[in-house]
């Protein structure tokens, strides 16, 4: 594939998880950045020497959306820009891949799903788990119908986020840019895909919450009522000294468990390895497939309504220590 045969992209934000994106258009080979922008020119200028020689700088977003050598846009800045940023964009034609979460409101985020249901320009938000072979396997399992409903889920979660992510004077440590702290955050993913692979919505939740010594939440636990009467269990270490996580799902006929990245079927008392995986993608891979094949949205605009839900009912549920309903 050529130069000119590639989609023009354009990144809007260029910190930790943009280094991400462009590795993954750099292997990918369909598109190529065209444009940075950063308020931060020195981070703009990095990704350029790295990845982009060839890219324009912005100094601007502005100046980003006088542009005409931009076909799509990959949104990777702090949530409190996503909406505004989202909307700008797609107004100029162009399709947009966000990160997560959409936006920082339901209100704003309610906005930006049913614009984007009533048509326009693809918006989808970079949920990578959704393209990850383990969860891609996982749903087919589940939703295949093989095994019975589901009967509970229980998710363990644990990372040193407070210590790498959660930083005084940064964004992430701010409860007004990113509420919900470490659920929120990395949380989030975590959150989305419980409910990719079981098709289920949140309808009831009650938690516990600690900061630690943050200004946002770093310790989270959820006792939650998913529809169907379906029990969820949740535990959310944001201080620990490890990367761990640990899914489990209770169907009638089986159980699903992945622990690091690989999956396990029990049934009969007898637990074995999933080997028939379905392939490995990501929200880059998947963004480029939608644009070039008419791939379908993996993760639709709408997917951000049960995580946010989910989120401001913990939150709610912390503060006031009683169960909230979800609407």
């Amino acid at each position: 594939m050529t130069a000119s045969d590639q989609i023009r992209l354009a990144l809007i934000g260029c910190g930790q998880i943009s280094r991400l994106h462009a590795q993954r258009v750099q292997a990918d080979g369909r598109a190529r950045w065209s444009v940075l922008f950063d308020p931060n020119l020195e981070a703009a200028e990095r990704m350029r020497m790295e990845f982009a020689p060839a890219a324009h700088i912005s100094p601007t977003f502005e100046d980003v959306l006088a542009r005409t050598d931009i076909d799509a846009v990959v949104i990777s800045t702090p949530t409190h820009l996503h909406f505004e940023q989202v909307r700008a964009c797609r107004e100029r034609g162009w399709p947009v891949l966000c990160e997560k979460p959409l936006a920082e409101t339901r209100e704003r985020i309610e906005q930006l799903i049913a614009e984007a249901e009533a048509g326009g320009p693809l918006l989808t938000v970079a949920y990578q788990r959704r393209g990850q072979s383990a969860y891609r396997t996982l749903r087919r399992e589940v939703q295949s119908g093989r095994w019975g409903r589901v009967l509970a889920v229980s998710s363990h979660n644990c990372e040193h986020w407070e210590q790498l992510q959660a930083l005084p004077n940064t964004w992430r440590n701010d409860p007004r840019q990113n509420p919900g702290g470490y659920i929120g955050d990395a949380g989030s993913h975590k959150l989305d895909i419980i409910f990719f692979i079981t098709g289920l919505r949140p309808e009831e939740v009650f938690a516990h919450s600690s900061q630690s010594q943050r200004q946002v939440e770093i310790i989270t636990t959820v006792s939650a009522m998913l529809t169907d009467g379906v029990p969820l269990g949740m535990t959310f270490l944001g201080n620990a000294h490890h990367f761990a996580e640990f899914l489990h799902v209770v169907c009638e006929r089986a159980d699903f468990k992945l622990y690091d990245n690989q999956i396990f079927i029990s049934h009969d008392n007898v637990t074995e390895p999933i080997t028939d995986l379905e392939p490995e993608s990501n929200p880059i891979a998947a963004f480029l497939d939608s644009l070039l094949n008419g791939a379908p949205n993996i993760a639709p605009a709408e997917c951000a309504r049960p995580v946010f839900q989910f989120t401001q009912a913990v939150l709610q549920s912390a503060k006031t220590g009683g169960a909230v309903r979800l609407s």
